[in-house]
């Protein structure tokens, strides 16, 4: 498809229209987008940059930084990737989604700019160009970017941070990143920039990739458990905050608390005003939907959750045990599921296994979807039903669960997509 559409057509038809423009979905490297983003004036913004990369946690924590921004009073654009329910989520001003027009608008500047380059686009590359153009003509105060894979060739990297953070690394997305935690902590590196603070989140022993390139820059790299810490309070409302010369007790949120402190020590190497009060209601306040989110549907208690890779399913897995501790009503979980066929679906289902009694499972209708016979032989010898889609997956688990049977829905983005689109057609 060439012919692009128009500022009167909807955004439906553009985001169509971007799947088609470029060869592939996935094409890492800067080579095309920064004479783009140079045309389109948004290489350089006017406006305090935080970038966030990393494998997992990246959404919690980039939702964690704008929250206490925004509770501050900034001027905040916030960029997230990938949605779950409607693109928009992507883009939000203040806290709250833009509107199907604004996109549209950014869609035209960013197809104009590009054919004025004689560039093709990938569809990640054009919708992130878009949230730069939003973010440049709202005249933002604080850009808060999500990284989508990498962080080196990422079109995200076109613009330099003036903070640089690093949620964990993990063994994903291989085929582009590298087959090692060392050479996808590289990667992910490729985010700082000399003279910057940098935080790095991560649970695992920090990586020498990421030692290495912000000493190559003299960054100030400021790692948890190392520069500073947090703990859960006694109170079990509350938790602290510790890192030189700073001490704060702050209340839990709704996010996982390693990437809330993550946020808490970006804000604070940053150089913006954060009072204390606005960190605890910016915590308060963030919410990001299918991070563990518990929903009720038809008297059913329904958790969605996007971890997609081992390190995101065992960071739900902990979260689930803790809630079963507490809700002990539930005796048994039922899985809605369905995964990507590049990801690591073995490990997963071996984390999930002990924990999931009935699988229903079928496959997605997206680009690398793994087929049935991949996630069957994952779930070997276990407790499966096969349906045609997702949706009827999740109507059957509804339909037939009984009052002491949780249904957990992951696996995927998409799979948490499918089933919204159900609940939408099914109210």
């Amino acid at each position: 498809m060439n012919t692009a559409p128009l500022a009167t057509d909807s955004l439906n038809t553009w985001l169509d229209y971007w799947s088609h423009v470029h060869v592939t979905g996935i094409d890492l490297g800067l080579e095309r987008v920064i004479p783009v983003a140079e045309k389109l004036g948004v290489t350089r913004p006017e406006a305090k940059v935080l970038t966030v990369a990393g494998t997992n946690g990246k959404g919690s924590t980039t939702t964690a930084l704008a929250s206490i921004l925004n509770a501050q009073g900034y001027h905040v654009g916030l960029y997230q990737s990938p949605h779950i329910y409607r693109f928009n989520e992507r883009v939000k001003l203040k806290g709250i989604e833009v509107s199907d027009q604004a996109l549209v608008d950014a869609f035209v500047a960013v197809d104009d700019a590009r054919r004025s380059c004689n560039l093709s686009l990938s569809f990640f590359e054009a919708t992130t160009l878009a949230a730069f153009v939003i973010f440049k003509q709202q005249q933002c105060d604080v850009w808060v970017l999500e990284v989508g894979l990498g962080g080196r060739l990422d079109v995200v990297n076109v613009i330099e941070p003036d903070v640089a953070v690093i949620t964990n690394i993990g063994l994903d997305h291989t085929d582009w990143l590298g087959d090692t935690i060392e050479k996808i902590a590289f990667e992910k590196a490729g985010i700082i920039r000399p003279n910057i603070p940098v935080i790095f989140g991560g649970q695992q022993e920090l990586p020498q990739a990421i030692q290495d390139k912000a000493n190559a820059c003299h960054a100030q790299l400021h790692a948890v458990n190392r520069d500073y810490f947090y703990q859960y309070a006694d109170d079990g409302q509350s938790w602290l905050f510790a890192s030189s010369g700073t001490t704060l007790k702050l209340p839990l949120g709704c996010l996982a608390l390693e990437n809330i402190s993550t946020a808490v020590a970006a804000n604070l190497v940053s150089g913006l005003t954060v009072s204390q009060q606005a960190i605890a209601q910016g915590i308060v306040q963030a919410k990001l939907q299918g991070r563990f989110e518990i929903r009720k549907i038809a008297e059913k208690t329904v958790i969605f959750d996007a971890g997609h890779n081992p390190h995101g399913v065992d960071f739900l897995l902990k979260q689930l045990r803790k809630f079963l501790e507490y809700n002990k009503q539930y005796t048994e979980v039922v899985g809605v599921f369905s995964m990507l066929s590049d990801k690591d679906i073995n490990s997963v289902v071996n984390l999930l296994k002990e924990t999931v009694l009935m699988w229903k499972i079928a496959p997605l209708t997206v680009p690398r979807a793994a087929e049935i016979q991949q996630l069957d032989a994952a779930l070997q010898g276990l407790n499966v039903q096969h349906f045609d889609s997702v949706k009827l997956a999740f109507k059957s688990a509804l339909d037939e669960s009984k009052n002491n049977q949780l249904i957990l829905v992951c696996g995927s983005f998409h799979t948490l997509e499918a089933v919204w689109e159900y609940l939408e057609e099914c109210p």
